[in-house]
């Protein structure tokens, strides 16, 4: 009877550790994190630092706030008076608003 309480209480505890382990977040410096519930948005940003999700029921996507570099390809061509000319650039963002990224 003790022996089978104990294993009771045992698979309990394990049981809520997992839970509780399974919604905890780290968000980096340079990161935001967005809550969707069931695949709508939440309205919660998260800011930097450690954090808590609902888990099985709460989605936490991380957004880059850094700027990041796009290069584009280098495209060649001729201009009219048949001068060959090669175009070259490169695009720089960062995402401003996280919950609308």
């Amino acid at each position: 009877m003790v022996q089978e309480l104990v294993v009771a209480i045992t698979a309990a505890c394990s049981a809520s550790v997992i839970y509780v382990a399974a919604g905890a977040r780290v968000v980096k410096q340079y990161e935001r994190g967005v809550v969707f519930r069931l695949g709508r948005l939440a309205g919660e940003i998260r800011s930097p630092g450690f954090t808590m999700i609902v888990p099985f029921v709460d989605r936490l996507r991380k957004v880059n706030m850094q700027i990041v570099t796009l290069p584009v390809p280098a495209q060649e061509g001729i201009t009219r008076d048949n001068v060959t000319v090669r175009v070259d650039a490169v695009v720089y963002f960062r995402v401003v608003d996280a919950a609308n990224a």
